[in-house]
């Protein structure tokens, strides 16, 4: 048991201005009981100061827990990562210039570690070009602290006459990581996890950096005892083990009190114990674009207005006609929604974030519904850096820039609005008093540009209007029954969209409480 440690003592080997690699899909392989403790320590002790910290998928739960526990001035100098949409205090920090904050794609970050631990030189990659990543936009830096501080994580390069950005390796001195039982010697598995993050890559970057692997488990078992099948981290990558058997600081995600086996294969329960999602504006886009499934696709869904396209599916019984993707690594089964999302009830597969943005990057994905807070004349997305909040791009740009159709979803307004579906029209009593088709987004997370160059299919859903993206910008193809085109659509955009010749009303179906009968 030599390598059995306190939380405390784990918290006291980050020194001051350490590189931390931190674990974690959002809750899911979160190692709570170690932030918790670092966070402790600085608070009592003032110590470390001015590190740097990596994580590739945002953890946190939007209030105090994950990444949230490291937001003090004086702690973290740097952070390098995908996303803080759910580590508010973090981004708070990034917004007042207290703490320097490059935000690179998820799948970069995840390859980033893998080539971290095979000493590469760095990642080496199309994703990103000609969005916010590039070095000829924003080059990853979020805030003037992150611009003048002279660091730079991408460059552009050009091999063979293409153009490639080149995401620098990042060294890790301690990473905490989560797995579900440890032997005595060190051996880790996730059989109880959701999803099977960056656990395996992270303790072999540090490992392969010369620095120190902590894990934190539930429980400690004799060596010999676990079946190897299930070691995803091998003894020889662990240094120390921290038991957390407390659900609290160790939970197998910040969804839900309790353990819920069906979201990783040691269960399985009925469909029909999901109830269908009420009659809104976020079951009209979800219907929407289920009506453009296919038979064997592979789909992603994003996070927000974009997961009622599985919710339809599955009401329509043809979800298992189709196969669901999560970029975290969960393949089929049903995606959990809120401060679930990463995990899939049911799945299918769990492999790793790592694999599974080969996949991705590869153009893997057939069809992609994601979110959108903002969208501009040429068709560019910001999903990453609006109202004064810093969120980062998440698995998005992988997503829509490799997948063979890409749907944006959301409501066509934002603010607080009263929008009722029903009797096969849409009414909309009060509208949102923001806009969100502008003439120039705030940060290109997905460029149109890009796009247009690759031949994607591009699609804006909203609840009373369908745009594509062609050679002239955003075109409008499909109106909701009951909306008026001048008044709710085009005074609610800042730009004015081209109108195609044959503008098609959406089929009412899509309004009522019925079924829609769909098929693939």
């Amino acid at each position: 048991m030599g390598k059995v440690i306190t939380a405390d003592i784990a918290a006291g080997i980050v020194k001051d201005s350490d590189t931390l690699g931190i674990g974690g899909f959002v809750g899911f392989g979160a190692p709570e009981e170690l932030l918790m403790a670092l966070e402790e320590r600085f608070v009592t002790a003032g110590k470390p100061l001015n590190i740097t910290v990596f994580h590739g998928a945002g953890t946190g739960d939007g209030k105090d827990r994950g990444g949230n526990h490291l937001a003090h001035e004086g702690l973290v100098r740097r952070i390098i990562c995908a996303h803080l949409g759910l580590e508010p205090k973090m981004s708070k920090l990034i917004v007042e210039n207290k703490m320097e904050a490059f935000l690179v794609p998820q799948g970069v970050a995840s390859h980033m570690l893998r080539a971290t631990g095979g000493k590469k030189p760095g990642v080496l990659t199309h994703v990103g070009l000609k969005t916010f990543a590039d070095p000829r936009v924003e080059a990853c830096k979020v805030n003037q602290l992150s611009r003048d501080s002279g660091f730079e994580i991408v460059s552009l390069m050009e091999i063979k006459e293409k153009e490639y950005l080149l995401y620098d390796t990042v060294p890790l001195d301690v990473c905490f990581i989560k797995g579900t039982y440890a032997d005595e010697a060190g051996n880790v598995t996730l059989h109880k996890e959701a999803v099977y993050v960056d656990q395996l890559e992270m303790a072999t970057a540090t490992r392969n950096s010369g620095g120190t692997v902590i894990v934190q488990v539930e429980k400690i078992v004799k060596t010999g005892t676990l079946d190897p099948r299930q070691v995803k981290v091998p003894s020889f990558l662990i240094d120390y083990i921290v038991l957390a058997p407390d659900f609290s600081r160790n939970p197998q995600g910040f969804h839900s009190g309790t353990y819920m086996p069906e979201l990783n294969g040691e269960a399985r329960i009925p469909l029909s114990a999901i109830k269908p999602i009420p009659l809104d504006e976020r079951k009209v886009c979800g219907r929407i674009g289920a009506s453009f499934l296919k038979e064997g696709a592979l789909v992603n869904l994003g996070i927000g207005v974009a997961e009622a396209v599985a919710a339809v599916a599955a009401e329509e019984g043809i979800n298992h006609r189709i196969v669901l993707s999560i970029e975290s690594g969960a393949v089929g089964g049903v995606p959990v929604g809120g401060l679930g999302i990463g995990a899939a009830i049911n799945p299918d597969a769990l492999i790793s974030q790592c694999s599974n943005f080969d996949i991705y990057d590869g153009g893997g994905i057939d069809l992609a519904y994601l979110g959108c807070a903002q969208v501009d004349r040429v068709g560019n997305v910001n999903v990453s850096k609006f109202g004064g909040r810093v969120v980062g791009p998440g698995g998005f740009i992988n997503i829509t820039q490799n997948a063979k159709s890409v749907f944006f979803c959301g409501s066509m307004t934002a603010g607080k609005y009263d929008i009722r579906v029903g009797d096969g029209k849409l009414d909309i009593v009060t509208d949102g008093d923001k806009v969100k088709f502008v003439d120039e987004v705030e940060q290109i997370t997905f460029s149109g540009d890009y796009a247009r160059e690759i031949g994607q299919n591009v699609y804006y859903i909203t609840e009373r209007a369908l745009f594509k993206l062609t050679g002239d910008g955003v075109t409008l193809i499909e109106v909701a029954p009951g909306v008026d085109v001048e008044k709710d659509i085009l005074g609610k955009m800042e730009f004015t969209p081209k109108i195609a010749e044959d503008l098609k009303v959406m089929n009412p179906k899509i309004f009522t409480d019925a079924i829609m009968g769909l098929e693939l």
